[in-house]
């Protein structure tokens, strides 16, 4: 019997969620798995992925073949890098203790390229944020000035003295009035 570590699919149209399983390789792709090794869920950003990877290895080392996705996402979880320094102590090139320094000191290397990456994404999104605040002030003032613009035109039609209306808009918005004046300036 052939075994292959693969994905199966669950979750609902267009929100796809997959099962990292091992399975008989004559098995329907959602159906009959061996054993479950993990969660992989494409949705998140970055990709959340959640692997026993000792299980991972423990199929890699029985022979399992994992697909071309499948041994994707074992790599980034490390189960592939694992699984060569455990072939590397069984011929006796490593010891046991070298092995798990070199495995723990890449897990921390690969930790901190996630963090920097959810960093960069989270700073992205407040950089979106930001730009379209900025740009709903900016609209915002706009139709703050157009409509003193129209207070300043209906006090004028109904004083005809252009000082009383002045003084009547200054007083209600005097930085709308100042920003009137430079405008006329230019």
């Amino acid at each position: 019997m052939s075994v292959k570590i693969r994905l199966q699919r669950h979750g609902k149209k267009g929100k796809p969620f997959y099962w990292i399983v091992a399975a008989d390789a004559r098995a329907k792709r959602d159906g009959r798995f061996l054993e479950k090794l993990g969660t992989y869920n494409p949705n998140t950003n970055p990709a959340t992925v959640n692997l026993d990877v000792d299980g991972a290895v423990k199929w890699l080392q029985n022979g399992a073949q994992p697909t071309d996705t499948a041994k994707t996402i074992l790599s980034y979880k490390g189960a592939m890098l694992k699984n060569h320094l455990v072939g590397g102590v069984r011929k006796g090139a490593l010891t046991e203790e070298q092995a798990e320094e070199k495995f723990q000191a890449w897990l921390e290397e690969k930790a901190g390229k996630v963090a920097s990456k959810e960093e960069n994404v989270a700073k992205a999104k407040l950089d979106v944020k930001a730009k379209a605040l900025e740009a709903e002030k900016a609209v915002n003032e706009a139709r703050v000035a157009a409509a003193i613009e129209e207070v300043v035109e209906e006090v004028a039609e109904v004083a005809p003295e252009a000082e009383v209306a002045e003084e009547v808009v200054t007083e209600a918005a005097p930085e709308a009035t100042e920003e009137k004046k430079e405008d006329s300036a230019e």
